[in-house]
């Protein structure tokens, strides 16, 4: 199963990510944790260049495309191999973000953003997590950081622009996308993802050999 977590800067999804990972493995799953941009060898160099201060200026288009060639290759070398050796792959960012900060913070529109990942759209995760917090409290947490890149230090504008990019994302794949309040405490939150995923594993199990 390809699960995927969303959420602005500083909204916990990375800390949730290492915890989530660690109680399916105690449970005796098999889990492979990644991330975007990154994941593989050329998308670890794409990543130094789209999230780079030196490279803040860098045109909104020439961002789009860089993360959806990271994205490409990160398929192709890391995720698509993982589920084939029947892994839960779980993924920090995946094309929920670039639709939220790009089609959406960025104005740069839904249809462009879909086109330019179209090996993402043919890959979608089967679980999304959205963490949902106040813009305000992920950039106080944000400050905190040794190193904020690019996006980190982008305007409260652009920030609630991306929240509200996920909350129409939200509304368009209701199915698939559990949105999850981020106000709550680290355990409680690693608590009801963890059980999201185990009954989204016995349903996938359940239609499985209902179709035998």
């Amino acid at each position: 199963m390809f699960i995927t977590f969303e959420g602005g800067d500083g909204s916990g999804k990375s800390t949730l990510i290492k915890l989530v990972t660690t109680e399916l493995e105690k449970a005796g799953y098999d889990v492979f944790a990644t991330r975007e941009p990154g994941g593989s060898f050329v998308a670890e160099a794409i990543r130094d260049i789209v999230l780079n201060n030196k490279y803040k200026g860098i045109s909104e288009y020439t961002e789009a495309l860089l993360f959806a060639a990271a994205r490409a290759e990160h398929l192709d070398k890391t995720i698509l191999p993982q589920l084939k050796e029947n892994k839960i792959v779980i993924c920090d960012r995946f094309i929920d973000s670039s639709l939220a900060y790009q089609a959406y913070a960025r104005n740069l529109g839904v249809d462009f953003v879909l086109n330019i990942n179209k090996v993402a759209v043919e890959n979608m995760p089967n679980l999304t997590f959205y963490i949902d917090i106040d813009p305000d409290v992920g950039i106080s947490r944000i400050k905190n950081r040794r190193k904020n890149d690019r996006l980190d230090q982008e305007t409260k504008d652009f920030h609630l622009k991306t929240r509200d990019g996920y909350l129409k994302l939200i509304e368009k794949y209701p199915n698939r996308i559990v949105k999850i309040d981020g106000t709550k405490s680290i355990s409680e939150l690693t608590n009801i993802i963890v059980e999201k995923i185990k009954e989204k594993l016995w349903n996938k199990l359940y239609l499985f050999l209902k179709k035998r």
